[in-house]
């Protein structure tokens, strides 16, 4: 009996001992959730996400090279796709030609202003010719008529100086009309010039637009990168003819990635834009940390942008607890010393505590423009320049 005592003794303590670890355990528990685990959200159903950019042609043609493949680096500008260029070619020659016969026709409207300026002084100078000649042939005529009265000439006479007197007057209508046509053509091109240059010539004007188009069409058969970044599904093979808005290949930006993380509803509760992020990549392991940002929460579910959305009106409801998009920015340096690739799987924890900078807005350093396709006027300028310089002359 004693040493059945002893043993319910001994298990009693051991009881209490244990409650007493179980109870400093819970304690402590609670302390650290009160004091750190409260203040951070986590969850592994976070995934990398990227700007797919697709290369499209903008004109139809046919493939004659491709000049990068899958997994392959590209910088922004370099050539990637070169369609057939035979027929832009011809295009643009016509457009060079054209420019150049309009310049020469402009610029003889202008030259041909100062020759008929000289001619309408031409033209005045005869009229004041004929006028002397008409006062010659009229006082010829009124000399004879009073000679005649006296029978001082005979009447063949007269009748010379009456056939002198009409051809003089119309020796000044016609230096009359003359002056009136070469007015008239005289005006009708300073119409045409008035207020202009040969270059600032609405035909000129109008040739130097179609050979920019034509030069952007030409230029347009060379499909350059959009962006820095690598190629991903390449589906253009060489002899495909390819029509306007066809994708080609698919560039992703390794360099701007971010991390969508989808909390439970409930998780999101106190998180707000600006606060800090600790996310790790299966593909490197807890060794590897990024800093994080939280950029933003989605205006919806997940199930709530599905292909299918769930209809809970109709049926058994069971209620599903839902997830919420949270995008994550990703420091720069990090992922340039340890790259992603779009769709891995990452874990990502978020501190709660108050957000230093509350208007994160987008990307920093993110630039979701390209100028690529808008540079290829500035050749077609110069060209331009050229064309009208070469075909002004002195």
């Amino acid at each position: 009996m004693t040493s059945d005592k002893k043993m319910a003794s001994r298990r009693k303590h051991l009881l209490i001992i244990a409650t007493l670890i179980f109870i400093a355990i819970g304690v402590v528990y609670a302390i650290w959730w009160a004091l750190f685990a409260a203040n951070y959200e986590s969850t592994d159903d976070a995934y990398v996400h990227g700007n797919l950019v697709q290369v499209t042609a903008q004109i139809p043609g046919t493939v004659v090279a491709i000049h990068a493949d899958d997994t392959q680096r590209v910088s922004k500008g370099s050539p990637l796709v070169q369609l057939d260029a035979s027929d832009a070619d011809i295009a643009l020659k016509q457009a060079e030609a054209t420019l150049a016969q309009a310049v020469r026709r402009t610029r003889t409207i202008f030259v041909q202003n100062d020759a008929l300026e000289a001619d309408v002084a031409m033209r005045q100078a005869n009229i004041e010719r004929a006028e002397v000649d008409l006062n010659k042939a009229q006082s010829d005529l009124k000399r004879r008529q009073t000679l005649a009265r006296s029978g001082g000439i005979s009447g063949e006479e007269i009748l010379h100086a009456q056939t002198a007197f009409k051809a003089a007057q119309a020796g000044l209508a016609q230096a009359q009309a003359a002056l009136a046509a070469s007015q008239a053509t005289l005006k009708t091109n300073e119409a045409l010039t008035s207020g202009t240059t040969v270059s600032a010539h609405p035909d000129v004007m109008q040739a130097a637009d179609q050979l920019r188009k034509a030069w952007l069409t030409n230029a347009r058969t060379r499909l350059p990168a959009p962006v820095d970044g690598m190629i991903a599904q390449r589906s253009v093979q060489v002899g495909q003819h390819v029509a306007p808005g066809t994708p080609l290949m698919t560039i992703i930006p390794l360099q701007q990635v971010w991390v969508e993380a989808n909390f439970k509803e409930g998780q999101v509760r106190h998180m707000k834009p600006g606060q800090q992020a600790k996310v790790t990549a299966d593909l490197y392991g807890s060794k590897v940390t990024y800093h994080g940002t939280v950029q933003g929460i989605a205006a919806g579910t997940g199930s709530a942008f599905a292909l299918l959305p769930a209809q809970n009106a109709s049926g058994n409801w069971i209620k599903v607890v839902q997830r919420v998009p949270v995008r994550i920015m990703l420091d720069p340096k990090d992922l340039a010393d340890h790259p992603l690739r779009v769709g891995l799987s990452m874990n990502v924890e978020v501190a709660l505590d108050e957000p230093e900078t509350p208007n994160v807005g987008v990307f920093a350093g993110t630039q979701l423009k390209t100028a690529v396709f808008t540079d290829n006027t500035g050749g077609a300028d110069a060209q331009i320049n050229k064309i009208i310089a070469e075909n002004l002359g002195s």
